[in-house]
Formats: C-alpha cells, structure tokens, sequence
C-alpha cells in the first residue's frame, strides 16, 4: 500500500515546525521516518499534513557541558554510537543501541524520533528513564523541561502537546568510573525486546554507593525498579545482593500480549536484571 494524500511542509527552523504544528490540527512529525513511514504506507495513520524535520537546523548533534550531554532530538542512532563524548560518558548508550533494529535503520531513526514514539518495548525510553534525563520541549509560548518521569502519559503517548516539538534531551552522566550492563531478549534479533533492563552502578571498594535499574517491555512505560536501587546501595557487591533485586524484579505489573503472558514477562525480567546487574558490577570493578 502506499500512503494517502498529504500535504508536505518543509520547514528551516524550530519555530517554523512549531507555527506549522499550531496552524494544522491533523499533523504528523517525520524525523527519521522509521516508524512513521510503515505507519504511513499501511495506512495505520492519515494526517492531512506532514512536516519534516530533516532540514531544522540547531537539533541535532551532541554537546557535553561538563556534567550532562545534551543531545539534539534529530541525532541519529548511528551518530549516538560513533560519537566519542558519549562512548567516554554514557557508554550503555551505544551498547543498548547495537540491539534497535539493523545498521541500515540505525542510519535513519533518531532519539528524539524514538521518545516520542514511546514503544514500550524500545531500548532508547528504557535508557532515558534509567538516566533521569529531561526533555525540552518547544512551543508557541516557548521552551520547557521535562523530567522522563513525566514523559510517558499513556500507552505510546508521550506528555506532548499537539503543537509542541521535542528539540533536546539532556542526559545527566555518571562517576568516570561506573558500572553498566545492558540486556535483552528479543524473539529475533533486531526485533523489539519483549523485556530490556539497562542497569548503572556506582561502587566505592566492593559496596554499591548509587545504584539505577530500569525495565523496557513490561509495561506501557519503562519500569524504574527503585525499591531495588535503595536495597542496592550500601549492599556488597555481588550474586546475593543481585539476586535480591531481581526477585523484586519479579513482582512488578507486567503486561500480556499475542506473544507471551504477564508471568513470562515477570520471570524474564527477574533473570534480566540479575544478569545486567553482575555485567554492571564486573564493568565497575573493571573500571575502579
């Protein structure tokens, strides 16, 4: 199938994406097209307009300001993993990015592009909630932050206005020398997850000082398993402590699907988190 008629806009700026978002109701945001495209060609969607992002200039590419990286909403997910600032400060990011799709829509898809689609199952939302990153986004009364908490209102419904524009998102980065694993399992590779669990740790000796868990998949949003992280910290580092957070793994809401039930997805997450747990543990200790 192909799409049905639309009307194509182009625009220059943010703020001439963002009078285009408020001059037309039944709008739809292409950046890298990755999702949008299929949705389009299936007719899944019909906007009447559809404005392109590939040629506003000012929202893409990385910048460290020396305690976060802010990242333009038009980054590729092929630049996110070649670029040096964010192997050297978040380097799960290019390693959870090897797992989204194939090489060849890795060069097109974008984060801004992936947040505000907000599969449950994808690996970017996972990531974001596991940094505490904000979200800026643009509107007619101009810029606001949001925290990731807030981003996801529903199931693939970010907290975006009809007439506002994902421009940024700034990850806040870790102690030098922290911990991470990340870890999936997919029914094919390339496929989304069924269940992901990014894990970061920082460690002082052989005892957790600071501690972050976050599970995609599960449910319409990624699960941040704080009762975990707080039983984390000041714990040893090692299987028994490990264990012990992923059997509170096991006892979140998880949701059913054509594919597996809830108590599947309970169980793979429990054996998920132990296992990103001990790569994050041996990637600290690696690095203290």
């Amino acid at each position: 199938m192909k799409p049905a008629p639309f009307i194509y806009h182009d625009p220059a700026t943010p703020e001439e994406a963002v009078a285009l978002l408020s001059q037309h109701e039944d709008a739809k945001v292409l950046a890298g097209g990755q999702s949008l495209m299929p949705m389009l060609n299936m007719r899944f969607v019909v906007p009447d307009h559809v404005i392109d992002l590939n040629g506003v200039a000012g929202i893409s590419g990385v910048t460290d300001t020396g305690s976060t990286l802010e990242i333009g909403a038009m980054t590729r997910q092929r630049d996110l993993i070649r670029d040096p600032a964010v192997n050297a400060k978040t380097p799960i990011i290019p390693e959870a990015l090897e797992n989204v799709g194939h090489f060849q829509t890795r060069n097109r898809g974008t984060i801004g592009g992936s947040l505000c689609h907000l599969d449950p199952s994808a690996e970017l939302p996972c990531l974001m909630a596991a940094y505490d990153a904000v979200l800026t986004a643009h509107g007619p009364e101009g810029a606001r932050d949001i925290p990731f908490i807030e981003w996801p209102l529903a199931y693939m419904i970010p907290t975006l206005g009809p007439d506002e524009l994902l421009t940024k998102i700034t990850v806040p980065y870790w102690a030098e020398n922290h911990g991470f694993g990340f870890v999936e399992y997919a029914r094919r590779h390339g496929d989304f997850a069924l269940i992901a669990v990014a894990a970061l740790l920082e460690i002082d000796g052989d005892t957790i000082r600071r501690a972050s868990i976050s599970i995609g998949g599960a449910d319409v949003r990624p699960v941040r398993l704080t009762e975990a992280e707080t039983a984390l910290v000041g714990a040893g580092v090692g299987v028994d402590a490990f264990r012990a957070a992923a059997e509170i793994a096991r006892g979140i809401d998880a949701m059913s699907d054509a594919y597996v039930s809830s108590a599947y997805r309970q169980r793979l997450a429990a054996t998920l988190v132990e296992r990103a747990l001990i790569k994050a543990g041996e990637c600290a200790k690696g690095s203290a």
